[in-house]
């Protein structure tokens, strides 16, 4: 007489009986624990197990790829609510603008630097410890107040962020996007301060520069047709040339120069585990080199 054979159980669910394998780890599965696979069915867990060791699809400088250009839409967001602070609060401006050295009277007024000036003035900017100014400057622009101008310069600069930060971001991935954008702003700001420390600047156009210049480095290094990408190049460093009578050109310079290194990194490092630390290390280095020149002037400024 043949003996009863063995009731087995989901390894999962103990009350359930089940007669099918996880083709993976060889546990008894129940239907609500089986997950279609290539060949028969696998438990929850391993198929959480594998979806954990698939490599990331990355992109051609090591950034993972994204389907939408959500850093590009909140930075715009960004822009354009500081934008609306301003037209609450005109003072946004004085108080958050990029500026190396100036004065601020008995009155409130703000005032350009003098050296041998009363004690009823006080100095303000990045050489009285304001140091986010180096950054906060890159989310103004010129109030409506300014004129037709005024409102150009926000418009002009979402509208160019627009069209080339979603290029650049999905080349480059979000963390490395936001990383070129920042430094891009610093470096900005920095040359502004070493140049002309005494004149306010606001304005995302650094920030823009270096994302041009993202554009370019990148376009070379995955062999584009160039024709188009120098026009554009072209145009961006033409508005460098005018920008010296209208705006500040050395915010915009500062830009282009750390975008471009920042680029630099990200296209030539080596394609293998130590792409992202040599990446990251670059961009640590350049931050040093912009703080270590920001001390220096600042030092300079207050002797």
């Amino acid at each position: 007489m043949e003996s009863e054979s063995t009731v087995t159980t989901c390894y999962r669910h103990p009350k359930v009986e089940s007669h099918v394998r996880c083709t993976r780890c060889d546990r008894y599965i129940c239907p609500d624990c089986m997950r279609e696979a290539a060949v028969g069915h696998q438990c929850v867990e391993c198929v959480k197990e594998g979806a954990r060791s698939v490599r990331q699809a990355r992109t051609a400088f090591g950034g993972r790829i994204t389907t939408a250009p959500v850093v590009t839409y909140v930075l715009i967001g960004l822009n354009v609510l500081a934008y609306l602070g301003e037209l609450v609060r005109s003072s946004i401006v004085d108080r958050f603008e990029m500026l190396g050295r100036g004065l601020v009277g008995p009155d409130g007024g703000h005032y350009i630097w003098v050296a041998n000036h009363s004690s009823d003035y006080h100095a303000e900017g990045v050489v009285a410890g304001e140091w986010y100014r180096l950054l906060t400057g890159a989310f103004l622009h010129l109030p409506v107040a300014e004129g037709t101008f005024g409102i150009l310069h926000i418009v002009m600069n979402m509208v160019s962020l627009w069209n080339i930060g979603r290029v650049v971001e999905s080349q480059l991935g979000r963390i490395r996007y936001i990383t070129l954008y920042l430094l891009s702003a610093l470096g900005g700001s920095v040359l502004v301060l070493l140049i002309a420390p005494e004149t306010p600047t606001l304005g995302a156009s650094g920030a823009i520069f270096g994302l041009g210049a993202a554009y370019y480095v990148m376009a070379r290094r995955l062999g584009a047709d160039m024709s188009q990408v120098n026009r554009f190049m072209a145009g961006l460093l033409l508005w460098l040339l005018i920008s010296a009578g209208l705006t500040s050109w050395q915010g915009h310079l500062g830009g282009l120069l750390a975008g471009g290194v920042v680029t630099l990194a990200y296209a030539y490092a080596p394609r293998d585990r130590s792409r992202s630390l040599i990446q990251a290390s670059a961009c640590l280095a350049l931050l040093a080199l912009l703080v270590i020149l920001t001390v220096a002037k600042v030092t300079e400024l207050a002797a």
